[in-house]
């Protein structure tokens, strides 16, 4: 259990709503040396007077920090093709995304050849947030290892097979998967579950099971006795809104919203060179230029909780916890991210009731200020913690 020290200064958000136990309604949030704390064990463990500073957020919605568990890139950066020669533009990504709400994120490298993976698992680490940018939770590999006639935007000439098992794979990535968070591949390469046993058990690496038969609905049809995850990209355009409203109504503790993001997400609309390619956007989709083939989501997780409420009819605590709660339990880190619980990490997401991204706070510091919404300047209160101090 996190111990409050009442030495550090406490900080409370007042006249908001918050996000706990599936549901919104009316209550504080205290939070101290970036994390969120329970006001009761202040009051029991302090006899003397004790600063606090209170930050009115008048109605607004407290939630977790938005998790995107697959984003490859953003803002004009490709992960998988820029950062192996400008490794600094992870720094420019990271700060992008925390106007969206993200406080956390696993960065995405998609299919590639084996040196591409030996140099970016080298220089792309784990690290916390904070005013530098969203967290680094870990990469999540996305190929090599996928179905050749599943690949979609994935190069077929750099995709490969699990012929020798767990050596094709130290071949291809390497033999440090620290920094390594969640890979995806198709499990019928792996005949045996021998690669997928010891990434599971040996490296405690989440695996995600590529685009395969018989599909997500049939998938979501079969039982299973441990909890069942699966991503969405809610950008209406990668998904059809009945279809994503049948895959919700299926299993909905088990949806993850992620962006998928490519490149050109935050771009203006308009054609952009951008690794080697021309790419046009044209509202919310993206398509090789001077064709009408798709080429990746330009979605941001703030809009697409918006768009997923609108298609499956959920209510908003129900779209939140699918960027917040359900890719921290997938993960495993539920103790630390995705929720508002007594000890969690304090990162926050203040939104209006529309949704709109007002601040982003990362271990309880203002880290994003929507120019449009400026915060009132927050007011230091001396009170006594007693029975008659409001908690």
């Amino acid at each position: 259990m996190w111990e409050v020290d009442s030495s550090k200064k406490i900080f409370r958000f007042t006249e908001c709503s918050i996000l706990r136990d599936h549901k919104i309604y009316k209550d504080d949030i205290w939070f101290c040396d970036g994390k969120i704390i329970d006001p009761q064990e202040i009051c029991s463990n302090n006899n003397n007077p004790v600063f606090y500073e209170a930050i009115s957020l008048k109605d607004m919605i407290v939630s977790p920090g938005f998790i995107d568990l697959q984003t490859n890139g953003g803002f004009g950066i490709d992960f998988t093709h820029d950062l192996i020669t400008n490794p600094e533009l992870l720094d420019t990504y990271s700060e992008g995304v925390l106007a969206h709400g993200v406080t956390s994120f696993c960065p995405t490298l998609v299919t590639a050849k084996p040196d591409v993976y030996h140099s970016l698992l080298s220089i792309m680490k784990k690290r916390v947030g904070g005013s530098h940018g969203a967290e680094v939770l870990g990469l999540h590999l996305e190929g090599p290892f996928i179905n050749r006639l599943k690949k979609g935007g994935h190069a077929e000439e750099d995709i490969l097979d699990l012929h020798y098992g767990i050596d094709t794979l130290i071949d291809v990535y390497g033999d440090d998967f620290s920094n390594v968070m969640i890979i995806t591949l198709a499990p019928e390469l792996d005949a045996d579950f021998s690669v997928i046993n010891w990434l599971t058990r040996e490296k405690g690496i989440v695996v995600s099971f590529h685009h395969r038969d018989p599909g997500l609905i049939g998938l979501l049809g079969t039982k299973f006795t441990n909890p069942l995850y699966f991503t969405v990209i809610t950008d209406g355009v990668h998904i059809h809104p009945a279809a994503l409203k049948v895959a919700y109504n299926a299993h909905p503790d088990g949806v993850i919203i992620i962006t998928d993001a490519i490149s050109v997400m935050g771009l203006p609309d308009g054609i952009h060179n951008v690794g080697g390619k021309q790419i046009e956007i044209k509202g919310k989709s993206a398509f090789i230029a001077d064709t009408n083939t798709l080429c990746g989501s330009v979605n941001t997780m703030n809009e697409s909780v918006k768009y997923f409420i609108h298609a499956v009819g959920c209510t908003v605590a129900q779209a939140l916890e699918a960027a917040t709660l359900h890719p921290a339990q997938v993960l495993g880190i539920t103790n630390k991210k995705g929720t508002l619980d007594f000890g969690s990490d304090a990162d926050f997401v203040i939104l209006d009731h529309h949704l709109n991204v007002i601040s982003t706070w990362i271990a309880g510091k203002l880290v994003y200020q929507n120019p449009e919404h400026k915060q009132e300047p927050s007011q230091p209160i001396l009170t006594s913690i007693s029975d008659s101090s409001p908690v």
